[in-house]
């Protein structure tokens, strides 16, 4: 039996998403179906709301609803380290360990040159032109342990040595070819705890 033209479409909808297959698209979509109608206003609010007041903090490149995030904004924050990742998604994984107390710099990505990803492509000049003071005295590099994460590190690594900043690299712990925001608090944490000189 055919499924209705609307249920097909939001079907399709879900099955974009990442991680969603058509059996969890059909479970959403059958709960949305069966929910409140207040409840599924909610969601799609939500989701609006998101796209209308969400974009690119203009110092870090995190998330953010106002010029700066929650993090640029902190005064409690230590201004003298940076912690460098590739993706907003790996600041919250960094913030869940509890160990990590610095500012952050979202590059927005992973140098690949297989996927046409340069360095140009990259936050790379907005990171340096936050080095340019003599505030920030470390980068903690905590790209992805994986091909493209470990080549962005040593790029960075060697462009940002002759500035005079302390430049670690997330220490073992994390397994190679893995995503931060798939990693435990704990081996986050150590992780953090024992970075290591680059």
């Amino acid at each position: 039996m055919a499924q209705s033209l609307s249920i097909q479409k939001l079907l399709d909808e879900f099955e974009r998403l990442p991680g969603i297959g058509p059996k969890s698209a059909q479970r959403i979509v059958y709960w949305l179906l069966n929910a409140q109608p207040n409840d599924a206003n909610r969601l799609a609010q939500a989701i609006i709301e998101v796209k209308e007041t969400v974009h690119f903090c203009k110092q870090c490149f995190n998330y953010a609803e106002d010029d700066l995030c929650q993090f640029c904004k902190d005064s409690e924050r230590d201004a003298s380290l940076i912690c460098v990742v590739s993706e907003p998604r790996d600041v919250l994984a960094i913030e869940k360990t509890g160990e990590f107390s610095g500012l952050y710099h979202v590059l927005g990505g992973a140098i690949s040159p297989i996927d046409g990803i340069g360095p140009d492509d990259l936050t790379i000049k907005d990171l340096l032109g936050r080095l340019a003071t003599d505030e920030v005295k470390e980068v903690l590099l905590a790209t992805n342990p994986n091909v493209e994460g470990e080549t962005t590190a040593i790029y960075l690594s060697k462009i940002i040595k002759p500035l005079g900043v302390r430049c670690t690299r997330l220490a073992s712990g994390l397994p190679v070819g893995g995503d931060l925001e798939f990693a435990d608090e704990v081996t986050l944490g150590r992780a953090i705890e024992s970075r290591r000189e680059l």
